[in-house]
């Protein structure tokens, strides 16, 4: 039998379900999109598989590896739709996440909602048993009481999950560890989560909010995968399933198992690591990626070819933006901003103020846009697009689904347009003004706190919505250059192909610097790496290839929080004091502007961070040559099909060139207004712009 070398990635979204098939050794990628089925994500999930393969001509049993995201755990944690659960904690703390940080998020306001706990108060139950700082066992633990608990909150509560989360416990896990094994012993299949495995670091408020999402969403991703595995092997299929982890690094789907809060940003993640991909070919060193779906859009900084990182996340915040009105999590995920607006968002008018409304509620896929005929009522983005010029009614998914716009406009008359006394263009501008407003506010605000000027950054979008508004978005932020990348509309779901096996591990071991036992520091190092290599050969990777990034989170003695501080070495000693010293000041710096050289400063975290090379893959090869496309040629010309109206703001109807992005070629150049459409998404060029396509056959679009 030959070795299998296809591989598919799939981003299960809101809206739409994303697929990209790659076969190096057939020299082919193939693209897929069709509307998720969110009652059971994994019936879209195999109907596009399975068209696919026939489409290629391959067999499930061809099929090496998936590579699967999804927004489940996302979804589970907003909607509060997750398992019944319990918490066994330490004698004194069964109110730590109620109480959380003791601020308020919004200090003026009197009827301040907070953030909803996942458990309530009569299942949070104390256990006795109490460690030390160093993890020193103060008072035994009761394992009698553990048992009886357990029973009580299994068969009195009918808790589906179990989180424990004693104090000081990422110093000592013992009593966890043992409590885990009597609750194993008299029920097995029930999960289990323990804080020190799930959030091993200091802080029991962060940490116990950890382990208790983590147990929230643990019976139903499991559910999810057993089901998906179960009709994957129905079909034939017989290789490995893989997942994307927060972080941006593909994982073996035990991780998802067993840790399924570090997919709480998956499908995010998969966009920023496709935009990476792309600015590494494109030779872009700074660029702001921008992922517009159908339910969100997501923007991310990626400098020097990386996504920024950071540790610690707020779900299902109360009120977006609003720092503190969340849940904390401690896990690893690519650092962006993800806001509701999407193809997806309604519309609506607030006729108290006279003013249109977008978002952040969103029609998904049931029922989806009016346009769409599946029983939408309220119009929404799309529909606006659809209205303005911008998508072809008739080429929509490639021809497969027929928009509907008198619907459309029947839909704005009897909803915004008439409340608010607007023509349907009008409204539709509208929408589109809004939306895109919000969109590059929310850009503007991310990229300042980071010190960053968006005029030096290109735009580089992708979603099936992006490409639609990445002109007016690059437009608004004063930005001079945008990359379309072939295949824009199911972009991410190409993240999961070229997304390197990688995980982070974290240990909390708190010392002043001058003070810190190398020896134990350098066990912790040896620990996490020998785990960081079983996890990712698990994930398929080999292990001679894997690099490691070691950090520690460091802050001057008595501050609040710290920062993250590169490390030299995994061994480390005390004459790699001087070097960490200067690297924790030049952190500090970057980020405050000033260094207090005379501070003591402290250790809290060590951080390791295990990778293994990601694959290459030219989506040029095969999509282009599907459409009968040849490799030679730059005459834009050959590839126009025709011309269609556009209103655009500031310039009314424009008469614009609509090009066949499969018959594009590298160095072809044409001028806007133009609209390229593929497939999955659509590109909308503005007046006085110049398009060129690169060797990869991404537009590069260079505004006026």
């Amino acid at each position: 039998m030959s070795e299998r070398t296809t591989r598919i990635g799939i981003d299960v979204g809101g809206t739409f379900t994303d697929l990209v098939l790659h076969d190096p050794a057939r020299d082919l990628v193939h693209t897929g999109k069709l509307l998720t089925t969110p009652d059971d994500p994994s019936l879209a999930i195999i109907a596009g598989i399975q068209r696919m393969l026939a489409e290629t001509g391959l067999a499930p049993g061809d099929v090496h590896s998936i590579v699967n995201g999804t927004t489940l755990v996302t979804n589970t944690v907003i909607e509060r739709t997750g398992a019944t659960i319990g918490l066994l904690t330490t004698e004194g703390f069964r109110d730590v996440i109620e109480i959380g940080r003791e601020t308020r998020y919004d200090l003026y306001d009197l009827f301040l909602e907070a953030p909803p706990t996942l458990v309530p108060r009569r299942r949070r139950r104390e256990i006795r048993e109490r460690l030390d700082v160093d993890g020193a066992v103060l008072v035994p633990l009761d394992e009698a009481a553990v048992a009886t608990t357990a029973r009580a909150l299994v068969e009195e509560h009918g808790v589906e999950a179990i989180a424990i989360s004693f104090l000081h416990a990422y110093r000592n896990a013992a009593h966890e560890e043992r409590a885990a094994a009597i609750v194993r012993a008299l029920y097995p299949d029930l999960p289990l989560t323990l804080s020190s495995q799930v959030a091993p670091e200091i802080r029991e408020f962060e940490r116990t909010s950890t382990a208790c999402a983590n147990a929230y969403v643990q019976p139903l991703m499991r559910r999810y995968v057993d089901r998906l595995e179960a009709r994957l092997a129905a079909i034939g299929f017989t290789g490995r399933l893989y997942v994307m982890l927060s972080g941006g690094g593909i994982a073996a789907v035990s991780e998802a198992r067993e840790f399924p809060i570090r997919l709480i940003e998956s499908g995010p993640a998969a966009g920023a690591m496709a935009a990476s991909f792309i600015a590494r070919h494109a030779g872009l060193d700074r660029v702001v990626s921008f992922d517009m779906g159908g339910t969100t859009a997501k923007m991310c900084l990626v400098e020097d070819g990386a996504p920024d990182h950071k540790f610690d996340f707020e779900a299902g915040r109360v009120r977006r933006f609003v720092k503190g009105s969340g849940l904390p999590l401690k896990v690893s995920v690519v650092d962006m901003i993800e806001i509701g607006a999407g193809g997806g968002s309604i519309a609506r008018a607030d006729t108290t103020a006279g003013l249109m409304k977008v978002g952040p509620r969103s029609a998904g896929s049931k029922p989806g846009p009016v346009c769409y005929g599946l029983g939408g009522q309220e119009p929404t983005v799309t529909d606006a697009d659809l209205v303005l010029g911008r998508l072809d009614p008739s080429y929509f998914l490639g021809g497969e689904m027929a928009l509907d716009i008198d619907a459309v406009r029947r839909a704005f008359d009897a909803g915004v347009a008439g409340a608010l006394g607007l023509a349907d263009s009008e409204a539709a501008l509208g929408v589109q003004r809004i939306v895109d407003e919000t969109m590059a506010s929310a850009t503007r605000i991310h990229l300042a706190e980071k010190g960053r000027d968006p005029r030096r950054y290109t735009l580089i979008a992708f979603g099936g919505a992006g490409p639609v508004h990445a002109f007016n978005l690059a437009r608004l932020l004063k930005m001079e250059r945008l990359v379309v990348p072939l295949g824009a509309g199911v972009a991410s779901a190409l993240g999961f192909l070229v997304a390197p096996p990688a995980t982070d591990m974290v240990r909390s071991y708190v010392a002043r610097l001058e003070r810190v036992d190398w020896a134990h520091v350098n066990a912790l190092f040896v620990a996490m790496t020998e785990q960081g290599t079983r996890l990712l050969r698990d994930a398929g990777a080999d292990p001679a290839t894997i690099t490691l990034r070691p950090t520690a989170e460091m802050r001057h003695f008595g501050q609040g929080f710290e920062v993250p501080v590169a490390l030299p070495s995994t061994t480390l000693g005390p004459d790699d004091v001087p070097a960490i010293r200067d690297a924790f000041f030049a952190a500090y710096r970057e980020r405050f502007g000033r260094a207090m050289e005379d501070a003591p400063i402290e250790c809290l975290s060590w951080r390791l961070a295990c990778a293994a090379p990601g694959r290459d893959i030219r989506m040029d090869k095969g999509a282009a040559s599907r459409a009968g496309a040849t490799r030679d040629g730059t005459d834009a010309a050959a590839a126009c099909r025709g011309v269609r109206d556009v209103l655009f703001e500031g310039f009314g109807p424009q008469a614009c060139a609509v090009y066949d992005r499969y018959a594009l070629r590298p160095g072809a150049t044409f001028v806007g207004p133009a609209l390229v459409e593929e497939r999955e998404s659509t590109c909308c060029i503005g007046p006085g712009s110049t398009a060129r396509v690169d060797d990869f056959l991404n537009l590069v679009i260079e505004l006026a």
